[in-house]
């Protein structure tokens, strides 16, 4: 299975990691989305804040995600932790296409760097899908 990795989450990426399609491409489902796990880093707010959004896609669908946060103000940091343990029961088994939060787990800030995350995600899949079936 190709994997393309854009942030170092290596810990988080091995976590995720799992056998899929053989050739890196999806078999069934959406074939404008390259199978594999990818991160990226969401910045949102004033300061700037960030998170970095891990996604296992297999067909289309996002069958795992992790968010790594990277807040150092303690409330910050709180509600990173609190939006990082809630976002999979929202997110898991929903197209990558739909995937969207608002404010979550007392957060209005950080669902704004995840959805950016999930953006850029989508436009790496895109491009790998892309490059396998030219």
């Amino acid at each position: 299975m190709r994997r393309r990795i854009v942030t170092p989450a290596a810990a988080v990426v091995a976590a995720l990691s799992t056998a899929g399609a053989a050739d890196g491409s999806t078999a069934v489902g959406d074939r404008r989305y390259a199978d594999g796990v990818y991160s990226a880093t969401g910045e949102y707010g004033n300061q700037p804040s960030h998170i970095t959004v891990t996604v296992r896609l297999r067909g289309g669908i996002v069958s795992a995600v992790e968010v790594q946060p990277h807040a150092y103000v303690p409330r910050s940091l709180q509600l990173q932790r609190a939006f990082a343990r809630a976002v999979p029961r929202v997110v898991v088994g929903r197209r990558i296409d739909e995937v969207s939060v608002d404010k979550l787990a007392g957060s209005s800030g950080t669902p704004k760097g995840f959805n950016d995350a999930i953006r850029q995600i989508r436009e790496q899949a895109r491009r790998d899908a892309r490059s396998a079936h030219p």
